[in-house]
């Protein structure tokens, strides 16, 4: 994986070309591409690639220029300039394709390949590439700069227009290294901070946009913006019956993974002995030793648990069990090299490593130690592999959450997993969002901007005549997940990882198996009346008994009592110090309970205990990032 950023400005306007700008810029993406960097100009636009080798770690350089002539080489005049950040996994028959065309290569990389499909084919190449993306093309000859990001929006892209030139990069942190693009944050920013269901594109910083999922973007020379949506969900009829359908998904699925496991470095699978993983895994185990059955073909799987976690595990809200003794039945089950990442809690409390994380996604976020914990584990497969695969999206698309299987909040006009949050306690005001001041909190109105962005989430929903009530619900739900709660669970992945220069894959966010999920009905995806009993059948011969029985479970979050009293001690400081830049938004007097007494029969509930890690992070977040507050 790597890191992409640049510039382009109107032609008429002021010409910016500064070598110093564009090397800052690419410092702030190092440990996206620890491998190498480059910068390519010309008078209105510059391109900065920063790169993490995985397919011809020898060729592939970029910013990739195309002479005249079809060579992907460097020229005065190119016809194109490519940064691109991904992995085209069908680059192989579509470097056939243009070949018999007449292209002609001179490396063994898929960015070769996307260079000369826009060449080929221009803004509509990205309707022929399979796999996660986001590049930005320079074409002289049209004098635009084109801007493009895959259907799910697995790797990230964000853009600001400063009025004279369009900034884009793959993080916020390197726009914001751009003198134009400033750090203010405004009402409406903050509401997208502590949103779970953000609408495609929003930000939280001002001046900043996401390029959405499945779409391009292209900047003319008079400065014009077109956004083009390239991609969406279609609704069809499901024809198959459950045998057939359980065969479909089996195939999908293997041809997913097998596909994703090119990589000319190491690589492994992400294995939680959840379903999901552990189906990844298992499929990898079957590709790889399929190939020529040497054990150097072995799958390499990893897991994280923390020190005493399953000795002393207490079942809660929506785990029963721990990971690892899964895992491991799993690992051994598949034949499997299997490495578990124990954390302790200084691990998790680790204020360097508290801080590497709020730097690598930005902005705040209220999952604490799991975010820490995916953070380590992430840094932990690095060590031995730069690349790996995950079991992401099989719940949207199966329908795995429970609050999927829970009719009084999956039925209600708003998103389900927010009617789960104000079902919650410890989250009645919203994720992270307990400890807010009433007067703040009213100023905000998120049930509001909730409401808003649940009716406009359902105006684009595709759908089926004749459904029945429950197979409608069912296709919104799914829509929904896919396109406002996914994204965020995508972007986190891309960030921890990518914070330690290791590529994350997605199997499950395969578009056919995706658009082929998405259409089959709810009675089948629950045909014996368990989460994802489709998918279960589908990897039936390949898992143990006691994994196949396993209950949906999230990623496990600290139970040591010694976390909780570190972070209340930090928090405690935070209310002592009357420079701390969050407590404006604060209901001190609430505040001040959540450490004292009365607030300890709930601190270990890691729900409620998000509202103290958001807090913690906001106020790092305004101290050290230099967001402004302009409310």
């Amino acid at each position: 994986m790597c890191g992409i950023a640049g510039w382009a400005g109107r032609e008429g306007g002021p010409v910016r070309q500064d070598p110093g700008l564009a090397e800052g810029m690419a410092q702030t993406m190092a440990c996206r591409g620890p491998d190498d960097r480059g910068v390519w100009s010309d008078r209105h636009t510059t391109l900065i690639h920063t790169r993490l080798a995985v397919i011809d770690v020898a060729g592939g350089l970029q910013p990739m220029t195309a002479a005249p002539g079809g060579a992907a080489a460097p020229a005065e005049e190119p016809l194109a300039v490519l940064s691109y950040n991904g992995e085209v996994y069908n680059f192989r028959e579509l470097r056939a394709e243009l070949a018999a065309l007449g292209h002609r290569f001179r490396t063994r990389s898929d960015t070769e390949v996307v260079l000369h499909a826009y060449l080929e084919w221009g803004e509509r190449c990205v309707e022929r590439l399979e796999g996660m993306f986001a590049f930005a093309v320079r074409d002289p000859r049209r004098r635009t700069l084109f801007l493009a990001r895959d259907r799910f929006g697995i790797k990230p892209l964000c853009y600001a227009l400063t009025g004279d030139a369009l900034v884009f990069a793959s993080e916020p942190k390197t726009l914001l290294a751009h003198p134009d693009v400033r750090p203010a944050v405004d009402l409406d920013g903050l509401r997208v901070l502590f949103s779970m269901a953000r609408a495609p594109g929003e930000h939280v910083y001002r001046d900043i946009r996401d390029l959405p999922p499945g779409h391009t973007l292209t900047y003319g020379p008079d400065g014009r913006t077109t956004l083009r949506r390239y991609f969406q969900l279609e609704a069809r009829p499901h024809e198959d019956g459950l045998d057939d359908t359980v065969r479909t998904v089996r195939e999908l699925l293997e041809t997913s993974v097998a596909r994703e496991l090119v990589s000319d470095v190491p690589l492994s699978v992400l294995l939680s002995g959840g379903l999901d993983s552990s189906a990844v895994a298992a499929l990898a185990a079957r590709a790889l030793s399929g190939r020529d059955g040497r054990d150097g073909h072995r799958v390499r799987t990893a897991t994280v648990t923390y020190s005493g976690y399953s000795d002393n595990f207490q079942p809660d809200l929506v785990r029963s069990a721990p990971d690892a003794p899964y895992a491991r039945a799993v690992a051994d089950h598949i034949g499997a090299d299997h490495l578990e990442i124990e954390l302790t809690t200084a691990d998790l409390i680790d204020p360097a490593a508290r801080r590497a994380v709020l730097r690598a996604q930005d902005v705040p976020a209220p999952f604490g130690d799991m975010d820490t914990s995916t953070y380590q584990a992430f840094a932990g497969v690095r060590r031995h592999c730069k690349v790996a695969l995950t079991g992401e999206s099989a719940d949207e698309i199966f329908g795995g959450y429970s609050w999927v299987h829970i009719p009084d909040l999956a039925d209600e006009e708003q998103f389900p997993w927010v009617a789960f949050e104000q079902w919650h306690p410890g989250t009645r005001d919203g994720l992270g969002q307990g400890l807010l001041s009433p007067a703040f909190a009213s100023r905000l109105d998120m049930r509001t901007y909730y409401a808003e962005r649940y009716d406009q989430a359902m105006r684009e929903i595709p759908r089926l005549a004749g459904e029945s009530a429950e197979e409608r619900r069912a296709r919104e739900i799914c829509h929904l997940h896919l396109t406002h709660w996914l994204p965020r669970l995508l972007e986190r992945n891309d960030r921890l990882s990518m914070i330690s220069g290791l590529e994350v894959r997605v199997p499950f966010c395969d578009p056919r198996l995706v658009q082929y999920a998405y259409n089959i009905p709810w009675e089948l995806k629950t045909f014996d009346g368990r989460e994802k009993s489709l998918l279960r059948a589908a990897v039936a011969d390949l898992l143990p008994e006691q994994v196949l029985e396993r209950p949906k479970a999230p990623f496990p979050v600290s139970q040591d009592a010694t976390y909780t009293k570190a972070l209340h001690q930090e928090f405690a400081d935070v209310l002592a110090d009357p420079s701390s830049p969050v407590l404006p938004l604060l209901d001190l007097e609430k505040a001040r309970r959540v450490t004292g007494p009365e607030g300890q029969a709930a601190a270990q509930d890691w729900l409620h205990r998000m509202n103290v890690e958001m807090v913690l992070q906001v106020d790092t977040w305004l101290r050290e990032h230099g967001a402004g507050l302009e409310l």
